[in-house]
């Protein structure tokens, strides 16, 4: 217990968590947005998609529990390693940041977060809890990510939240390569393809979902296929970050 209070307290341990739960992070948001992406494929499939993670019954709460457990440390790891830096340099490098081995997405990772996690906070009373429009259907899925995102504002918020969720993944599945020793360092540190490439797909994965829905691509159901699989809330069709998963349950 000892050994790993001091692996915790340390700076390095402090990265490899931080590292370890990003590509827990990662890895959720990949299977998250390959699931969702099935709406395009009609209420039938969604609603489907849905009562299956429903079934899965203690293994759901168990992936949510892991989810939630890694959330929790990624955020207290990050917050402390950043007053440590700031403790460690209380006055930044002459000219601002170092901008020639920097990124917008490392330089914004922090805010970015926050706003993530405010994200996934929503994301979760919007698509599993049913709190922020407390009419949607426990049975239909589908339909309540269609009047969901018949809202401009919610669309937005969505589409604005995954552009950040694109730059963390960006940065933090780069880093977190970085800190675990899977890569090395290269000659030319901003070139990420990799993790350039996993924030893009997520990144259009997700936002597509929404903007989909609100230009009227994804139609509403019409009534007499509409479906009554019970699945409660059991998915949400566009995250990140997310705990509904989040950024928790789905």
């Amino acid at each position: 217990m000892r050994l790993i209070l001091d692996f915790w307290h340390s700076t390095i341990g402090k990265k490899v968590v931080m590292a370890v739960t990003g590509l827990i992070g990662v890895g959720f948001v990949v299977g998250h947005m390959l699931g969702n992406l099935q709406v395009f494929e009609g209420p039938g499939r969604f609603n489907a998609y849905a009562h299956f993670l429903k079934s899965l019954g203690e293994l759901l709460w168990l992936a949510r529990a892991v989810l939630l457990a890694a959330v929790i440390l990624h955020v207290i790891a990050a917050v402390q390693l950043s007053r440590r830096r700031l403790t460690a340099r209380p006055i930044g490098y002459a000219g601002g940041s170092q901008r020639e081995v920097s990124t917008f997405a490392s330089r914004t990772i922090r805010w970015g977060g926050a706003l993530l996690f405010v994200f996934i906070v929503f994301h979760i009373m919007h698509f599993t809890t049913l709190q922020i429009f407390r009419d949607y259907s426990e049975t239909d899925v589908y339909s309540n990510v269609i009047r969901g995102f018949s809202h401009g504002w919610v669309t937005l918020f969505y589409v604005v939240a995954m552009a950040f969720l694109g730059l963390h993944l960006y940065h933090g599945a780069w880093s977190a390569m970085r800190t675990i020793g899977a890569t090395r360092p290269k000659a030319n540190p901003l070139r990420r393809t990799i993790a350039a490439g996993i924030a893009a797909i997520v990144w259009l994965g997700f936002t597509s979902i929404p903007l989909a829905v609100y230009f009227g691509v994804v139609k509403p159901a019409p009534a007499a296929t509409a479906t009554a699989t019970p699945v409660s809330g059991t998915t949400a069709p566009a995250v990140t970050a997310s705990a509904a998963n989040p950024v928790g349950g789905r």
